[in-house]
């Protein structure tokens, strides 16, 4: 995947369908933190592009700190915007699990070069199950669907808020 966007389609859908007990900020800061290593190889040249970060293990490691730091992040991001906000540690837990299994799976179809169960097998189960384009169009399209369902419960909520006033 080109670094984190299409990564977002699939949080946009688990924002719009889970609402309140998903952090779609923390599953974003997730997909930053899971694409560090490869940027950093990137850059220098020197090391595996999808390296131990890309993997059920390395994912696991990077959820528990993004949901730490994301937490935070993420509280202070929206008082600094006006919109108080308390993120229970199991969303930001949860957000940023999914953030790095999600990101790690659709890695895992597209890129040879990915070992989701290193350093146990360098099996490659996911590998090409789907073409890129479609794994492309699978990003987008989760992305659209998600956003219009979060819209519709926040038109929802609004409507329900102004009713009972």
């Amino acid at each position: 995947m080109p670094f984190t966007p299409f990564h977002l389609g699939p949080g946009l859908l688990l924002k719009g369908l889970l609402q309140g007990s998903f952090s779609f900020m923390v599953y974003g800061w997730t997909q930053v933190l899971m694409d560090i290593q490869p940027l950093i190889v990137l850059i220098t040249g020197e090391g595996h592009l999808h390296g131990f970060s890309h993997t059920l293990m390395g994912g696991g490691l990077i959820a528990v700190f993004a949901a730490i730091s994301g937490k935070y992040a993420s509280e202070w991001t929206l008082s600094f915007l006006q919109i108080p906000h308390d993120i229970r540690w199991w969303v930001s837990g949860f957000s940023a699990g999914l953030g790095a299994l999600s990101h790690v799976i659709l890695d895992a179809i597209m890129h040879g070069d990915l070992y989701l169960f290193f350093p146990f097998s360098d099996a490659q189960p996911l590998l090409g199950v789907l073409s890129i384009s479609n794994l492309h169009k699978l990003c987008f399209y989760t992305g659209l669907i998600g956003l219009g369902i979060y819209s519709v419960g926040l038109f929802w909520q609004q409507q329900r808020k102004d009713h009972h006033l």
